[in-house]
């Protein structure tokens, strides 16, 4: 597994990055332990959680299961040491409870109550990650959903004192449009505070649809400032958009593809199903390929498996290997 400098930290990383978010409620205990000691003696590394993660599984759940769960994996394996740890804080859910309807939660309501970025909610928060994940320090605290409510001075002063005390060793931003992250970067050279060196955004094969306002998906734009600002690096999430692109029928009305709808998809899908039968890959690996083969931007994606069939799976894209004619009518696709 090839590894790859974060930013320009110096710091080199997995470049495939391990999604634990399932991992405690979803993924079992065994089966998540399983995953891991493969992923870290196939020469992974990098591995993603979050503190909310994952009180929707179960009414009355509170999150903080993944990393209890990791907590667990490092008492018993003695890796800590080996990995490149990342959480997040920010998107926990203030009143949980009055987010729970009858078919489960209300998300639209859930997003309005996050509880925000303020510097005392982040320092609680990562004091309880740290607890939970049985460890003095994380390698990256990611502000988990941009809060548009809480000055951005307050949040990056709150995170820097987070760097200080040695409790992350460096931050980065998740969930942002493109013009909060040139403020926050702006603000970071006035003050000398800390810059984020990751972004955390969806990114997958498909384009979103032209017109779409959304802070969560990379756009045109964001990935020109990206290639632009070689510092800030982007670990894509649901790259392969729950694994909707090995399967046509799961893909019709799927919530997953509503952002990337239209015709410029159906003409990439046409494509990405030509490459992948010429290189004897699904459609997924195919597309997990396309995204490590990146050199501008260079690009993380995140995998996050329910089940150790599906780890392996995703695992083997490593071994998927593109032209350069195949990643240019890949890269040309479109309506």
């Amino acid at each position: 597994m090839e590894t790859v400098e974060l930013g320009v930290t110096g710091q080199r990383v997995s470049q495939l990055a391990l999604g634990c978010m399932l991992m405690g409620t979803r993924t079992d205990e065994g089966t998540s332990f399983a995953m891991l000691d493969r992923y870290l003696e196939a020469g992974g590394g990098f591995l993603d959680t979050a503190n909310c993660y994952a009180w929707w599984e179960r009414r009355g759940d509170y999150g903080g299961h993944s990393e209890s769960l990791l907590g667990r994996w490092f008492a018993r394996s003695g890796r800590r040491d080996d990995v490149f740890l990342a959480t997040k804080g920010s998107a926990v859910i203030a009143d949980l409870d009055g987010v729970w309807g009858e078919d489960g939660p209300d998300w639209t309501l859930a997003r309005r109550r996050f509880e925000g970025a303020g510097a005392e909610t982040l320092r609680r928060a990562l004091d309880d990650s740290l607890r939970r994940l049985g460890t003095d320090h994380v390698d990256l605290y990611y502000v988990h959903v941009d809060d548009l409510a809480t000055p951005l001075e307050e949040t990056l002063e709150g995170l820097a004192e987070l760097v200080r005390a040695g409790k992350t060793r460096y931050i980065g931003w998740s969930n942002a449009h493109t013009w909060r992250l040139e403020r926050i970067r702006q603000l970071c050279e006035r003050h000398g505070w800390p810059a984020p060196v990751a972004l955390q955004q969806e990114h997958t094969y498909l384009r979103p649809r032209r017109g779409l306002d959304h802070s969560s998906i990379v756009d045109d734009e964001q990935m020109h400032y990206l290639r632009a600002h070689r510092d800030l690096s982007l670990v894509a999430y649901s790259p392969i958009l729950k694994g909707v692109y090995d399967d046509e029928a799961k893909r019709r009305g799927h919530f997953a593809m509503e952002p990337y709808e239209g015709a410029d998809s159906e003409a990439r899908l046409k494509v990405l199903a030509e490459v992948a039968a010429e290189v004897g890959a699904t459609p997924n690996q195919t597309v997990l390929a396309w995204i490590l083969h990146r050199q501008e931007p260079r690009i993380f994606p995140l995998i996050g498996p329910r089940t150790l069939e599906q780890y392996e799976v995703a695992v083997a894209a490593l071994d998927v290997k593109l032209s350069a004619e195949q990643l240019a009518r890949l890269d040309a696709a479109g309506a």
